[in-house]
């Protein structure tokens, strides 16, 4: 039987979380989503307990917090603080900037870095992991920047968020990444790829990922969270999540 339950992370809402995050966390607990990823950067002018209160008014939750790069490394205290403040778990580490992914000697220190974070995150009860792209499968020589992030950190400090989409769009299988990862990714970000020669960014279930297998192989792979994520949406953000949601009840979830 699946237990990975669904959230939504809410930069998908970005624009109505911006000016109201109250009003579009109740409109996305009204879709019936049970559960929300954030983003520690964008809480609305709302301290993090505060928010949390409010949350939890709702009936949701707070799976995990997408907190930057240079926030964990220059303000990690106020940082995890932050994050444990929500009621969160995972603390996720959203992105890597251009300079610091030109070649395998910066993955290599990058890798260092994140083992450093984890063990912090660690200490307080938390759990790192990396939300990836597409340009982290880019080669060097006989490996990529994603083999040197998770061959050189450690497990247990740092664990993945993998994006289905992303590991489509740099032409990998995200049954397979999913699989050789089992037992490290704790959360899965889903989102679908239309089918036109754009390759953009669709509703889940609605472009050409195959989902089943993908949440079978979650399922095999101890994947506790399954966050709909939707980059860029082509019809009213709110609609994309609730196509997504119903889509992923069809299946017999949520």
């Amino acid at each position: 039987m699946p237990t990975n339950p669904i959230a939504v992370q809410m930069y998908t809402l970005r624009d109505q979380v911006d000016v109201d995050i109250t009003g579009a966390l109740r409109a996305v607990a009204e879709l019936g989503y049970g559960a929300v990823e954030l983003e520690l950067k964008r809480l609305g002018g709302w301290s993090p307990a505060a928010l949390r209160s409010e949350i939890e008014a709702l009936g949701l939750r707070v799976t995990s917090a997408h907190v930057a790069l240079d926030d964990l490394e220059n303000r990690r205290d106020e940082a995890l603080a932050g994050v444990l403040a929500l009621g969160a778990r995972y603390v996720v580490c959203p992105w890597l900037p251009p300079e610091r992914r030109g070649n395998a000697e910066k993955y290599q220190a990058l890798a260092r870095t994140l083992n450093q974070i984890g063990q912090d995150c660690r200490a307080r009860s938390l759990q790192l992991c990396y939300h990836h792209h597409d340009f982290e499968f880019a080669r060097f020589g006989e490996t990529t920047g994603f083999d040197i992030l998770f061959g050189e950190t450690d497990p247990a400090l740092v664990q993945a968020e993998i994006d289905v989409y992303w590991v489509a769009y740099a032409h990998h299988d995200p049954i397979a990444i999913i699989r050789g990862m089992a037992g490290r990714v704790p959360l899965i970000h889903l989102k679908d790829m239309a089918a036109d020669p754009s390759r953009t960014f669709a509703e889940v279930g609605y472009g050409v990922l195959d989902f089943p297998a993908i949440l079978a192989a979650c399922d095999e792979s101890a994947v506790e969270w399954l966050i709909v994520e939707q980059d860029r949406c082509e019809r009213p953000p709110l609609e994309s999540v609730g196509m997504s949601l119903k889509y992923l009840r069809s299946l017999g979830r949520a």
